[in-house]
């Protein structure tokens, strides 16, 4: 270990609940494998996804704490591919049960395209509404960067084109082999999309993306700490997330959740609790491009590389997977990039318009619960 690591805080220091009370979720843990084993499929459902929610915030935490002595580049790389690893590991987690037993396709297809779609609308309707309001509430106005933003506005409207044509495609009366085959299709576009996008991001307009701030963080961790946390915290998402995914169906009709509800709202909201918690934060601080960076970056992730990704699993499985969603679904898509695009357009944010997020996401929820 870098004689300079020494004196760092330590992984002790992040583990403490006195420290982080996230913490006192981690008991949650072992709470959620013996409720399975016992049977009791509804109770471990609600344990394991509280569980997952200071897991996802270590990950998190200890990928940071690598691209804090990584280049930006290479930072912004490892940020990327573990900002979504929730809905990754759940969603390949749920197609892999299909695998193993297609009796449970309806319901583990429905979750996968349900927890993508809802991550996207948590991020651009929930995170930033709440960025925006609680800013808002602690600056009159609060500035970010329009150039960045419009940039990925227009990211997120390819994005949607994906999402739409072979839903549109199906609707019209499309064979559902031609779907896949579209959908996958498709997916591969999107990813390479995705990695042109990378390309902009860290390399050739790096400079429109910098968030203040991010040089003046002082780390916790030394780097074999932080890669440590990073696989623990990994495997223990990936074996709650199994729990999760094994008794969603019994917490369905348990506790008269429908399936769409569960995956759209329930899923994201507790998987990736962690980072809305951070874009929230730093909301208050006035750092409004980091704050906007992490909600609308994280819904592109989800469009361009995570749902592609899972696309082409199931492609490699043999699972029917496809970019075809429920015309409800879709619908709701658009509505929110929609609305995202028309507030960022001017590159400021006021607590009206979090207000007026919180209202189009809170209508949606309450649509995806009655449907």
């Amino acid at each position: 270990m870098d004689a300079s690591e020494d004196n760092l805080p330590g992984i002790r220091s992040l583990l403490d609940p006195r420290e982080v009370k996230l913490n006192l979720l981690l008991l949650l843990i072992p709470a959620a494998v013996v409720l399975e084993l016992r049977g009791d499929h509804g109770p471990a459902f609600l344990a394991s996804m509280g569980a997952i929610m200071p897991l996802a915030w270590h990950m998190g935490k200890a990928t940071e704490e690598i691209a804090m002595r990584t280049s930006e580049s290479v930072g912004g790389l490892l940020n990327a591919t573990f900002g979504n690893a929730v809905e990754m590991i759940i969603a390949s987690l749920a197609i892999w049960a299909v695998y193993q037993d297609p009796t449970v396709q309806d319901t583990m297809l429905l979750l996968v395209q349900a927890s993508l779609i809802g991550s996207i609308l948590g991020n651009l309707l929930l995170v930033m509404g709440m960025a925006f309001l609680w800013g808002g509430l602690h600056h009159a106005t609060q500035k970010f960067s329009a150039r960045a933003s419009q940039t990925n506005g227009s990211l997120l409207l390819l994005a949607l084109v994906g999402l739409v044509v072979p839903t549109v495609y199906a609707s019209t009366g499309g064979d559902h082999p031609n779907v896949v085959q579209l959908s996958h299709y498709t997916a591969l576009l999107l990813l390479l999309v995705y990695g042109l996008q990378l390309l902009f991001q860290l390399r050739t307009h790096a400079d429109l993306y910098a968030a203040e701030g991010q040089h003046d963080e002082v780390p916790m961790l030394s780097q074999r700490e932080a890669m440590g946390l990073l696989l623990v915290a990994t495997l223990l998402v990936a074996w709650m997330a199994e729990i999760l995914v094994g008794s969603i169906g019994h917490a369905a009709g348990e506790y008269g959740l429908p399936t769409l509800f569960i995956g759209i709202i329930l899923v994201p909201v507790f998987g990736n609790a962690a980072e809305h918690f951070t874009a929230i934060t730093v909301a208050g601080k006035n750092k409004m491009d980091l704050s906007v960076g992490i909600a609308i970056g994280s819904s592109i992730q989800i469009a361009l590389f995570v749902a592609p990704a899972m696309v082409l699993l199931g492609w490699a499985l043999g699972v029917p997977l496809t970019l075809q969603f429920g015309i409800f679904e879709t619908v709701a898509t658009f509505l929110a990039v929609l609305v995202t695009n028309f507030i960022i357009q001017d590159g400021e944010s006021n607590w009206l318009e979090g207000a007026m997020l919180l209202v189009t996401y809170g209508i949606l929820a309450l649509a995806f619960f009655f449907l």
